[in-house]
């Protein structure tokens, strides 16, 4: 078997391991590096003046990180929080920087192995989010999982929020 990921056709996911999650019934995956760990949903200490879609800070072992809520990231209602309800804390490396954030979904499924043959590309028609934010199409089972392009999810914009509400957080910390 090759190690190298292969490329497909018109999706940019390669073959690995991902880490599949469900949010609003649907589910979803990203790739396993980029995961850094998941943490269960706690406390969040909001930010003045941020987008709906970032829910606030956490204090992780003394790092501020931001949390996101990709229900309304995606257009759609906020995330419903739950009993399996948990944070996914994610490295999203920037052309300059690496950003550390967490990104809050209804439950951890698993991490799966898809392999090239199980990777679709991204459909070009509409759907609940946008095509940019989608690097394929996984087959797992009979189901289909949405493969995310983190990197892309978040725009520049909500990069310079996130960064003013991790350093809102370092500032105004009551914890």
């Amino acid at each position: 078997m090759n190690a190298e990921p292969r490329l497909l056709d018109n999706a940019t996911a390669t073959s690995g391991q991902y880490l599949t999650f469900t949010l609003a019934q649907e589910l979803f995956a990203v790739e396993i590096r980029a995961v850094r760990e998941i943490i269960e949903y706690g406390r969040l200490t909001t930010v003045p003046m941020m987008p709906p879609s970032i829910l606030g800070v956490i204090n992780l072992r003394g790092a501020v990180v931001p949390v996101m809520d990709l229900g309304q990231r995606f257009g759609g209602r906020a995330t419903s929080i739950g009993p399996r309800s948990c944070i996914v804390i994610l490295e999203i490396v920037h052309q300059t920087a690496t950003q550390v954030i967490g990104m809050v979904v209804d439950a951890v499924n698993e991490v799966r192995e898809l392999s090239a043959e199980q990777i679709e590309p991204t459909p070009s028609f509409g759907g609940s989010i946008r095509a940019d934010f989608i690097r394929g199409m996984g087959k797992l089972d009979e189901r289909l999982v949405v493969m995310l392009d983190i990197g892309r999810i978040i725009s520049a914009d909500e990069r310079a929020a996130l960064d003013q509400a991790q350093h809102h957080g370092l500032d105004g910390e009551h914890d």
